[in-house]
């Protein structure tokens, strides 16, 4: 949504296709119910595992942006695409536009991760409780 934003767009998260990997139950009741009950589920994460090894791919959560529909979700990707090889928390957007039709223009680093993120919420909150 963010980058969608960021093109001009007015897209808000209820219009983002979701494709969860998560079970239902998962997503019910408080932060330790969740727990519980991913504890229980072991065997659906297990099983997403093993079918993207199987396939020679690895599971990756990517949003993409095209044509006004934004989406987000777990795909199988294979060893040939630029997500393939992005670990921790690299970061990558893949630019598709008339000029790139075949092969995208890559921009690819680290990303925030939870360090950088949490240090930026704060100074959020910090800069709200001033105004």
């Amino acid at each position: 949504m963010i980058l969608a934003r960021e093109a001009g767009e007015q897209n808000e998260m209820d219009e983002i296709a979701n494709n969860s990997f998560m079970p239902a139950a998962c997503m019910k009741g408080s932060v330790d119910d969740f727990y519980r009950e991913m504890a229980k589920e072991e065997a659906h994460f297990k099983k997403l595992f093993s079918e993207a090894h199987s396939k020679g791919t690895k599971l990756k959560f990517v949003a993409s942006y095209n044509e006004g529909k934004a989406t987000v979700g777990l795909q199988h990707i294979d060893p040939k695409h630029d997500l393939y090889n992005l670990y921790g928390k690299d970061n990558v957007v893949l630019f598709y536009t008339d000029r790139y039709s075949e092969q995208p223009l890559v921009v690819k680093g680290a990303g925030a991760g939870a360090d950088v993120t949490a240090s930026g919420v704060f100074a959020d909150i910090i800069r709200a409780a001033r105004m």
